[in-house]
């Protein structure tokens, strides 16, 4: 579990503990932070993490940007969306640039885990 990484990206130091806190609740504590698109675009790039939290309002690249971006450089990318705004256009946008799934702001631990259960069953 230690070797996982994990990028959170949100423009809000706030979201982005609450989410790292709900995280080590399921035994991963490796992570990379990014505040805006650009830069979780240029952390994925370096260091290739294998899951991807990122929100879509952000400035200088917003989430559906940053999803386009890293799935053109590794189609694979396993990215999920945790957002409170959004329009249904911004979501439908990231689910068809390949967001994996989407969690609503605030969110519970257990929808924090269940992803992350998913994610890496059977490592």
């Amino acid at each position: 579990m230690e070797n996982v990484k994990i990028l959170i990206c949100d423009d809000s130091i706030l979201a982005r503990k609450q989410l790292k806190d709900a995280i080590k609740k399921s035994g991963y504590d490796n992570f990379l932070e990014a505040s805006n698109g650009q830069e979780a675009i240029d952390a994925y790039k370096e260091h290739r993490p294998e899951l991807v939290f990122v929100d879509i309002v952000m400035p200088i690249k917003d989430g559906v940007e940053a999803i386009h971006e890293i799935r053109e450089f590794d189609p694979t990318a396993h990215i999920i969306v945790v957002s409170s705004v959004g329009t249904q256009t911004q979501l439908k946008n990231a689910i068809m640039e390949g967001a994996r799934d989407f969690i609503q702001k605030p969110f519970s631990t257990s929808a924090i885990n269940d992803i992350i259960h998913a994610r890496f069953e059977g490592r």
